[in-house]
């Protein structure tokens, strides 16, 4: 006789478009660029089908192992990993999420002056966004390989051989030299030991080797010794490193796996990282011993040459996060509109509504935030605004974002309980996996101290995010009232201080204690200046409802708090996913 009947659970969310059922995000792409929906709505299905959505839990049950000799004993350093892994890779390669924004549309190669581009960088950060919402460690080595490629282009030596490689889509998992490959990814390794944040402290030496030890072929050839603390994805095919070269101070260093003639390069990987979450991709500890590396860029120059690529790695910190964001919150709607409790369904009881409409606003906003960042990088070239706007609202949003994702995915489990909390759900693997965004590419306060580098000292930082700001004027008088004073501290910084009155106010602003603070004004001002200009009236007038209240601390609000007067229904069934409303 059977004990009890399952009844008043929810099925899966599978089996559903992922850009389709979103939308908002559906809404944001369209106003942009209304031909790239159909596309992105085929991509959606592929990867809402519930044989995809597996993968990215098959890739974290079955996390990758260090082979560090072959069976005979000799000394290979490699990776192994899940075929979900594998078959997750191939995905995000043949969809172009590495290399398509600068690919020559023309078939030419690595896009130049006035080519144009397989993929927008608005469209890539679309397609980011719905693969974050499978599995986002396998995004980590595709990230930083899309990070790097402007950087290898730029670099004769190494471009000739590594750049067809690394824009071709083809995914290719054998441990091969370059020349046996079809396709390259790339890592990167800054932090040791005793440094962390602080990479000026590397104590990694590069001596000058001779062409006869290693070739010259990729450039000038360097021995390094030393350590790396983390190394991002030891699968790749070659990493970019900082180290202290040959008395002329940091530099910036390839460091392949395979030499050019073929020979295996002495990485000694001492073990693979033991983490939190983001427990699909490999992270290591490595030891150079003699170990063969080319120059990139000046000596010397290690710090400015590396950070070309981080400030595309931390956007997209930013938009797998949001991309997380959005599968969390989708996944607590799907839930509470199906199960029910004293009486009716969860989502119609009024305390969770409010929760519900208010983890949508923080979704939604973060969303159209990390797209907005995206169509700047198409309009930096001809916009100068556009470029101060990312230099400033890169590590904002990687700082903002990144730090209120985790917040989110633990509210969205318990809306769930304790289904929520158990490993058949993915809610426990997101709220694992959204920490690494906030901490990889420089933590919370290294963000908010660039972020007053950036308005101290760059050219037109403190002007662009002012006229972002003001554009948004005169609409929603709680916005006014909360983004006028910043403006006017903006406008001030701008024109430089006058009198020992503006010096003060200046120093107050720029003072590290309050980065923070900071910070988080700026964001909500910002995040709501774009859902004032993007969003329907009524989403935006909710999120500053929601996020603008002078009498509250910024940034510690609990989610489901919302005023009273907010349409929670309303805004909950706008963010619910189609296959849980029908």
């Amino acid at each position: 006789m059977l004990t009890h009947e399952v009844f008043n659970q929810p099925d899966p969310l599978a089996d559903l478009d992922l850009f389709g059922s979103d939308r908002a995000l559906a809404e944001a792409v369209g106003r942009v660029d209304p031909q790239a929906c159909p596309a992105l709505s085929a991509l959606g299905r592929r990867l809402g089908a519930a044989d995809t959505l597996d993968l990215g839990r098959q890739a974290n049950a079955y996390p990758p192992m260090l082979r560090s000799f072959d069976r005979f004993g000799r000394r290979i350093d490699e990776v192994e990993f899940h075929p979900a892994w594998h078959a997750l890779m191939g995905m995000l390669r043949a969809e172009g999420l590495h290399a398509a924004t600068w690919t020559a549309a023309d078939g030419s190669g690595f896009v130049g002056p006035g080519r144009k581009p397989v993929d927008s960088h608005l469209m890539r950060a679309a397609k980011y966004l719905l693969f974050s919402q499978v599995e986002n460690g396998t995004q980590c080595p595709v990230t930083m390989t899309w990070a790097a490629i402007p950087l290898m282009a730029g670099q004769p030596a190494l471009a000739q051989d590594w750049l067809p490689k690394l824009l071709s889509r083809d995914y290719d998992p054998r441990f091969r030299p370059l020349a046996d490959r079809g396709s390259a990814l790339l890592g990167m390794g800054m932090t040791e030991k005793q440094g962390g944040s602080d990479v000026r402290s590397n104590t990694t030496r590069a001596e000058r080797a001779p062409a006869s030890e290693f070739g010259d072929r990729w450039g000038e050839p360097f021995r390094l010794t030393g350590h790396k603390w983390f190394m991002s994805a030891p699968m790749c095919d070659g990493f970019l490193v900082l180290a202290q070269a040959d008395g002329g101070g940091l530099s910036c260093f390839l460091v392949p796996r395979w030499l050019p003639d073929g020979r295996l390069n002495a990485l000694h990987f001492q073990r693979l990282k033991d983490k939190l979450g983001n427990r699909s991709n490999a992270s290591s500890e490595v030891e150079f011993d003699g170990t063969a590396a080319f120059l990139v860029g000046e000596i010397g120059r290690g710090i400015p040459t590396i950070l070309e690529m981080a400030s595309l790695t931390r956007l997209d910190c930013a938009i797998a996060s949001a991309g997380m964001m959005r599968r969390a919150v989708a996944e607590a709607l799907h839930h509470a509109a199906r199960r029910e409790a004293f009486g009716r369904p969860l989502a119609r009881q009024p305390l969770m509504a409010n929760v519900l409409a208010d983890l949508a606003l923080e979704s939604e906003s973060a969303m159209r935030w990390a797209l907005r960042l995206a169509a700047m990088l198409d309009a930096r070239a001809c916009n100068p605004a556009a470029d101060a706007l990312l230099r400033i609202g890169t590590p904002l949003a990687k700082y903002w974002i990144c730090r209120r994702g985790p917040a989110l995915a633990f509210e969205a489990m318990e809306v769930l309980g304790g289904n929520g909390y158990v490993e058949e759900a993915p809610l426990a693997r997101l709220y694992r996996e959204l920490p690494v965004n906030s901490i990889w590419e420089g933590s919370g306060n290294v963000m908010c101290l660039d972020l007053l580098r950036a308005l101290a000292r760059e050219p037109g930082c403190a002007e662009a995010l002012s006229a972002e700001l003001a554009a948004a004027l005169g609409r929603l008088p709680a916005y006014d009232r909360f983004a006028s004073p910043l403006i006017e501290r903006l406008e001030a910084l701008r024109a430089g201080p006058a009198g020992p009155a503006e010096r003060s106010e200046t120093a107050a602003l720029l003072d590290p204690f309050g980065a923070r603070r900071l910070a988080g004004d700026l964001a909500r001002a910002w995040q709501a200046a774009v859902m004032i200009g993007d969003a329907p009236a009524g989403v935006a007038a909710a999120f500053c409802a929601g996020r603008l209240d002078p009498t509250r601390a910024a940034g510690d609000q609990a989610f489901g708090t919302l005023p009273m007067e907010i349409d929670a229904a309303a805004l909950v069934a706008r963010a619910m996913p189609s296959s849980a409303s029908s």
